[in-house]
């Protein structure tokens, strides 16, 4: 049974992010056709960061309230609601783009809810010792949608229009319904009653990462990416491309690409290797920090563009490399009831993070050149490794 939900899981989920992926570039389309404005669809990202910050700050009220399987199903069956009417009022002669992107900030709230509710359902459906496996499996079906989604959204949309590609994703995120219907639990769900206000529910999490030595460990190194990562953010790469690497487009496309098929392999050679990579946690973990620092250094710095290609799809393997070791030291030490709460922290740090991230990196790009950008997210990694290793004591598990 635990298996047959696990399949169940990860098909509703990459369905959901296939939708998720359609979504964006149907609505990119239509805001685009209606303002014509680049600062309207940049908004899109910034909307969807602060929602999440605002789900995940919130979602411990839901978590102590309702099951795993309860949440995934309720907010998606409430994402497709809300997208069925962006899709009839977008469809109407005069969408006002205020009520779209508000659209936008209802449907990433909800999906807040789901994502650390299903990173905190993996590990009740699979055995402990699989753990690593698991989440490689889970991240190479991720990587793959997203690097196909992207490329068949543009040829669907191209080739008919955003409404259209709309209601497709409504098809889509109701065959993710049925598919999280048919998972099942293993975990019994206890209302969980000991903090008996608001605020100390909303805190509980905090306290918890806080309080361990190894969760705060880990989201400190968390927290380092989430800011570093803000240089990989379409408008920087795509700056760095033109005034730096003196590509065109094209190159902003290949680069893309090259990480994500970079974060596939990383994926595959994880689940390879998993029985090698469960002994070695931490040391998966400190290598991984060093080396994304190193990569990106080496990155801002590359005289040829084409090395730039192999520098980037290295920085996504090593990425998909620490996103995975993390979350399997996390769900192999967390209990079954810490791990939601653990999980909505972690959203909630990495979206306030990037968002607040993606406003002062953009504006180092204007004032100081892309090519200082990654500098500076290079030193915020080594700071990371730095950490990592003056407190790998507390990265051992048992």
């Amino acid at each position: 049974m635990k298996h047959h939900s696990f399949r169940f899981l990860w098909m509703s989920q990459a369905i959901a992010d296939c939708g998720d992926t359609f979504y964006i570039v149907g609505l990119i389309a239509i805001l685009y056709s209606q303002s014509g404005s680049p600062f309207v669809l940049a908004l899109i990202p910034f909307v969807n960061m602060m929602a999440r910050f605002v789900s995940g700050f919130l979602s411990p009220l839901l978590m102590n309230r309702f099951s795993l399987k309860r949440l995934l199903v309720t907010s998606q069956t409430l994402k497709t609601i809300v997208l069925w009417l962006l899709i009839f009022y977008a469809g109407g002669p005069a969408a006002n783009t205020v009520v779209l992107l508000s659209l936008v900030f209802v449907i990433a709230f909800l999906d807040g809810w789901a994502a650390p509710a299903s990173h905190a359902m993996l590990p009740r459906l699979v055995p402990k010792e699989d753990l690593v496996k698991a989440n490689s499996f889970f991240s190479v079906v991720s990587e793959t949608v997203n690097l196909g989604a992207w490329a068949v959204g543009g040829v669907i949309v191209a080739g008919t229009t955003g409404p259209f590609i709309l209601l497709l994703t409504g098809v889509l995120y109701i065959c993710a319904i049925a598919l999280l219907a048919r998972i099942h639990d293993p975990v019994r769900f206890s209302p969980q009653t000991g903090e008996r206000k608001p605020a100390g529910e909303l805190t509980a999490g905090w306290r918890l990462v806080w309080k361990c030595p190894l969760y705060r460990s880990l989201h400190v190194l968390i927290a380092f990416e989430a800011v570093a990562n803000v240089a990989w953010i379409a408008s920087i790469l795509y700056v760095f491309v033109t005034e730096v690497l003196k590509k065109n487009e094209a190159w902003w496309g290949y680069i893309n690409t090259t990480f994500f098929i970079g974060m596939l392999a990383g994926g595959i050679m994880c689940s390879r290797f998993a029985p090698l990579i469960e002994n070695s946690l931490k040391r998966g973990i400190l290598v991984s920090t060093a080396g994304i620092s190193l990569l990106t250094a080496l990155f801002g710095t590359a005289p040829w563009p084409w090395l730039s290609l192999v520098l980037v799809g290295c920085i996504g393997m090593f990425q998909q490399w620490k996103g995975i070791l993390t979350d399997a030291t996390l769900q192999k030490e967390a209990a079954a009831e810490e791990l939601p709460k653990i999980y909505a922290v972690q959203q909630t740090i990495i979206s306030i993070l990037f968002a607040a991230g993606s406003l002062a990196f953009g504006a180092l790009a204007e004032f100081a050149g892309a090519r200082l950008v990654y500098m500076l997210a290079s030193a915020l990694l080594a700071l990371s490794a730095l950490y990592a290793w003056r407190y790998r004591h507390h990265l051992q598990t048992n």
